[in-house]
Formats: structure tokens, C-alpha cells, sequence
């Protein structure tokens, strides 16, 4: 059985390790803890789990953005989706994600984005499927270390 639902600081040291196998690196798990306090208190931020037969197996992270642009309704910022390899296929990530789009449907979002690196190509099919298109869009990143 899958329930979805908020993170909470308990689930911070499972988070980590669905971090570490979507990345590859390890999480500053003390930091992480400042960042999620941060990230309750300040209201934008939506950080969903999956939990499978009790344990967390999936993640999702929407930001809600702010617009300045038409009738200046917010967007959803999809980012940090994460199916344990050892559950995909299962509808977990389908469920996480229709989740967040109704959070951002509820917040009045306009739209939601998400990006995803060029070489995941099996993710990219699940996004497409749930309705994502592929706008052929250019991005880009600036990282700072």
C-alpha cells in the first residue's frame, strides 16, 4: 500500500538516502535539517513522500513561484523526484506527482515545470505520460563551488 504524504523530520534520514541514489552524493544531513525548518516555516515549499508499506520509497519537492507577468498567477517548480529503484513501476511516482499538481491546482498555479537531465530518458517517457510536454526548450545552470 502507498501513502502519500508531507515529509516530516523524522523522515529526514530516509530523504538522504533517496538523495544519495538520485545523485550520488551524500546529503549534509545537518544542513538538511536547517534547510527543512526553513522550508516549513516559510510556506512556498511542498516536500511529498511516498510510503510503501510504511517506508519511503519516493519523494517529490514542488516550489510555488511567484509571477509578476499577465494575470500574475504563481507557478509550480517541480523539482527532487525520486522513485527508489527497488519499488519503480509500481504507480509510486505517478501518485507523488499527481499530488504536487494538485497542491499547485489548489495555490492557483498557472503551470508547473520541472527539468530533467538530458541522459534520463526513462523519466523523461514518465513525464511525457503524465502530461508534461517537451517544449524543446533550452537550460541552463550556473553552479557556484
Amino acid at each position: 500500500m502507498v501513502t502519500i504524504k508531507a515529509i516530516e523530520l523524522e523522515d529526514l534520514p530516509e530523504l538522504s538516502k533517496l538523495y544519495n541514489e538520485l545523485m550520488g552524493t551524500l546529503t549534509n544531513e545537518q544542513q538538511m535539517q536547517k534547510m527543512f525548518h526553513y522550508i516549513q516555516q516559510n510556506g512556498h515549499y511542498h516536500v511529498l513522500g511516498a510510503f510503501y508499506n510504511g517506508e519511503l520509497a519516493g519523494s517529490v519537492m514542488g516550489i510555488e513561484c511567484m509571477d509578476l507577468i499577465g494575470e500574475c498567477n504563481p507557478f509550480m517548480v517541480v523539482e527532487n523526484v525520486i522513485v527508489s529503484d527497488r519499488v519503480r513501476r509500481q504507480g509510486i511516482g505517478q501518485k507523488l506527482m499527481l499530488q504536487i499538481e494538485n497542491i499547485a491546482r489548489d495555490l492557483g498555479c498557472e503551470y508547473m515545470i520541472l527539468v530533467s537531465g538530458d541522459q534520463r530518458k526513462e523519466a523523461h517517457i514518465f513525464y511525457e505520460k503524465l502530461g508534461f510536454k517537451d517544449e524543446k526548450v533550452q537550460g541552463y545552470r550556473k553552479h557556484f563551488n
